[in-house]
């Protein structure tokens, strides 16, 4: 199993979105918070991004720069641009094919974008991002992310095309994995503690593969040890300095997070889901996620899904 795809689909809510906007000097936009990640690429000329907290950073053509956390910001023309009251939007909101059309300034063309994701449950290897993810173009480096921006940009850039409605959150879900590659590609190799020394370290990488494809197994520390080549206490002691926690404290961190996700995006009976994460009973199942998210399984459900759906299943 693929730890990066199932960290971003344990988040994942929603469909994502994504707009070309073309913007000609003086111009500037402030994005509001909200509970998602947000991401810019700058095709055509220059920007400033003004963090919530932190410095003003500059971003040119091939730039990419993702918010993990949308905590709020500003991209503007200059870091000085006054930004007027109404140029507050949400990112998702953002289709804005040709602002400022009137002027005569520098254009900066750019694709923007937001998925929602549920911060509540935030997996780690997302956690321990920067708030500002800048990735500068350089030539050469990340080709494959180069190439789903293309294609992406190809999608945008005209009305919309055949099959857009599938083609986009499909070349979306596909950019926000090479970004997160690309982001921990270029972290220092020397590192031995984090989610990209955790991914980098073959017997790691080995027992989270194997906890993530099966997390029904009764894994132990000793048959995860045997996985990953190493004797047991070896082996709990890298998995720990890696990843942040011991080895089963991970696992039903990620049962129950896969159990949420279940519960959430499907129909399946407690009694299944209980089966799939590992529980030999639907009350041990439910003991054990009461513990974890302060509320009943069904209750959970119920919870977490829109009020049309409900109306839906319970008619």
């Amino acid at each position: 199993m693929d730890v990066l795809s199932d960290a971003v689909a344990a988040m994942r809510t929603g469909v994502p979105h994504s707009s070309r906007t073309q913007l000609r000097t003086p111009w500037g936009i402030r994005f509001e918070p909200q509970q998602g990640a947000g991401f810019h690429v700058i095709l055509q000329g220059s920007c400033w991004l003004v963090p919530s907290q932190g410095r003003p950073i500059t971003l040119g053509v091939g730039d990419v720069v993702f918010l993990p956390r949308e905590l709020g910001h500003a991209i503007a023309d200059a870091p000085t641009t006054p930004l007027p009251d109404d140029a507050t939007r949400r990112l998702v909101e953002a289709d804005v094919r040709d602002a400022n059309a009137g002027h005569e300034g520098a254009t900066t063309v750019m694709l923007c974008g937001a998925y929602r994701l549920d911060q509540a449950r935030a997996h780690p290897l997302l956690t321990e991002l920067p708030d500002v993810v800048h990735l500068p173009a350089r030539i050469g480096q990340q080709p494959a992310l180069r190439g789903a921006i293309d294609l992406l940009g190809h999608e945008l850039a005209a009305e919309p095309l055949p099959g857009a409605s599938g083609v986009l959150p499909a070349l979306l879900d596909v950019l926000l994995l090479y970004i997160l590659r690309a982001w921990y590609d270029e972290q220092p190799e020397q590192a031995t503690t984090g989610w990209g020394a955790a991914l980098r370290d073959p017997a790691v990488a080995a027992a989270l593969r194997a906890i993530h494809g099966e997390p029904a197994q009764s894994w132990t520390v000793q048959t995860l040890a045997a996985l990953a080549g190493l004797s047991r206490s070896a082996f709990a002691q890298r998995f720990t300095s890696t990843v942040g926690c011991p080895p089963l404290t991970y696992l039903t961190w990620w049962r129950m997070t896969t159990a949420a996700r279940m519960l959430r995006d499907t129909d399946l009976l407690l009694r299944s889901v209980a089966e799939h994460t590992g529980y030999t009973s639907e009350y041990a199942f439910a003991k054990a996620f009461k513990r974890e998210f302060g509320t009943a399984p069904g209750q959970y459900r119920n919870g977490s899904r829109p009020r049309s759906e409900l109306s839906t299943h319970s008619g």
